[in-house]
């Protein structure tokens, strides 16, 4: 195992900065940009873009681990424009192979529907605030101002805004039609069917983050989480036997699917890492649980990170973890100072668990 930073569309500055800090492995995201998606949702990709854009990236002594596949609003067409979706579907089918051309050998993608829902800031230590998750203080109101319309990197994005949301093919849960378990499920087959045997023929891995956050039983706002709790989990994996058909594995996401993931986390990590199927790793803790949870420094959650590194060896794990969802505050504006602490708290871990002191170079 080893570190690897997320980054959304990093400049060359972000880029050495990672190199100072010691990374020599990325995560990269850069939906609504020309690379991939500049006006949001599945466009085609150019192979040759893409190589160059790579090598760019390891001309900075860095490997690229893991890319971002937009896979827009197509989970939603799905069950309402089937005949668009299909063709979407095609789209993503050879921007797989395209990966592949450009020597992109992993892709993650997320099957969130209507946004990773937040209802609030909690106060976090030294006056840094925590974004959660309280099912019992939802309101619409606070769904649109505090939800993520994609994942926690180091920077301060918008939360709610509708050109973020645009781009990452999300809405609101009220702007859509109900998506019941079996609708959710449909989607997500319908998806997986199409992706699989692309990422097969080109050898590329797909890993899907589960839905974040779990949802109550009926679901929230008439949307259904199908894959917001172990055994939803479990079912994803077995919709295709393929070696490339996987998980971006996110601890926390994960950890708030149980209400005390201090003792549930620790056994889940170990089941999941024995199955192969993890290709990549958000490395984040939570303080609380299902339904009522914050997302905390690495340092100070309910699960023992050391503890779960070790789960992840014992699974056979050895691939990248991610530092993700840090708190946010007004003296670290970027996010790249408390970014930088989880990165270094990671490394710490890995090395005294004895399985890393350099990153791997394959």
């Amino acid at each position: 195992m080893y570190i690897s930073e997320q980054l959304l569309n990093p400049d060359e500055r972000r880029l050495r900065l990672s190199t100072q800090l010691g990374v020599q492995n990325v995560v990269l995201d850069n939906r609504g940009t020309e690379l991939v998606s500049a006006t949001g949702g599945v466009s085609e990709w150019d192979a040759g873009k893409l190589r160059d854009y790579r090598r760019w990236v390891e001309g900075f002594g860095l490997k690229l681990d893991v890319f971002a596949l937009d896979v827009g609003s197509i989970l939603l067409d799905s069950l309402t424009d089937i005949e668009g979706a299909k063709k979407q579907r095609v789209t993503l089918a050879r921007n797989i192979q395209k990966a592949a051309d450009a020597g992109i050998t992993c892709l993650k993608y997320n099957v969130q529907m209507v946004g990773i829902t937040r209802t609030g800031l909690k106060p976090g230590r030294g006056g840094a605030q925590n974004s959660g998750f309280v099912y019992a203080e939802y309101s619409a109101a606070d769904d649109q101002k505090h939800s993520y319309w994609g994942v926690g990197y180091p920077s301060n994005q918008e939360e709610g805004g509708s050109a973020s949301a645009m781009l990452c093919g999300q809405k609101m849960a009220r702007e859509v039609p109900p998506v019941t378990e079996q609708a959710g499920w449909d989607a997500i087959e319908f998806l997986v069917e199409g992706l699989v045997p692309a990422a097969d023929k080109a050898g590329v891995r797909l890993a899907c983050h589960p839905h974040d956050p779990a949802y109550p039983v009926g679901g929230l706002n008439g949307i259904e989480h199908v894959v917001g709790s172990a055994d939803g989990i479990r079912k994803f994996l077995a919709l295709s036997p393929s070696k490339n058909h996987g998980l971006n594995f996110c601890q926390g996401t994960v950890a708030e699917m149980f209400r005390e993931p201090g003792k549930a986390m620790i056994p889940v990590i170990e089941e999941f890492a024995s199955t192969g199927r993890i290709f990549m790793v958000h490395f984040r803790n939570i303080r609380g649980g299902y339904l009522d949870f914050q997302e905390v420094f690495p340092d100070e959650g309910d699960v023992d990170m050391f503890e779960a590194i070790k789960a992840y060896q014992r699974g056979g794990y050895s691939g990248p973890l991610c530092p993700d969802h840090v708190p946010v505050s007004e003296v670290d504006e970027g996010r790249e100072r408390f970014m930088s602490f989880a990165l270094g708290y990671t490394r710490g871990l890995l090395q005294a668990a004895g399985v890393w002191s350099t990153a791997p170079r394959n």
